[in-house]
């Protein structure tokens, strides 16, 4: 397992940020940088089951373990959807956090991330991607 992290400094409130991360139309912007056409179906709540999908009912699905909001969001990774069906990975502590720290300039974003070394590259290369894109959409909506 990878521990990666990324983090960016947004002239916006942790509110702001936070409503851009899990928006429904917000979050299908700035998961373009993953893969276009990204969204998630299921409810955020502490415990519960989220599935993040492609396009073509392709995705993973994850279990919410932290939710305080504007602070932190953290995913539990459990397996892959194919199809629409899903298939059960060992993948052990595959998390996925968003940290939002208030500075004076507004708010830090920083997500932690333990992945499988398969994943890693791909992480590095569409992390500060997405997290560009956060940044605009927290600093230039209304």
């Amino acid at each position: 397992m990878e521990k990666l992290s990324f983090k960016i400094q947004i002239e916006a409130p942790p509110e702001k940020v936070w409503n851009v991360l899990w928006g429904e139309i917000t979050y299908r912007q700035w998961t373009t940088a993953f893969t276009e056409g990204s969204f998630y179906e299921g409810t955020l709540e502490k415990g519960s089951i989220v599935k993040f999908f492609d396009p073509h009912q392709n995705g993973m699905y994850s279990r919410v373990e932290q939710n305080i909001p504007h602070k932190e969001m953290k995913f539990l990774h459990l397996g892959e959807i194919y199809n629409g069906i899903e298939v059960p990975q060992q993948w052990g502590d595959a998390t996925e956090a968003y940290l939002l720290e208030e500075t004076e300039d507004g708010t830090e974003l920083k997500t932690e991330i333990q992945a499988p070394e398969e994943f890693k590259s791909f992480f590095e290369e569409k992390f500060p991607a997405a997290m560009q894109i956060v940044k605009h959409l927290s600093e230039n909506q209304l």
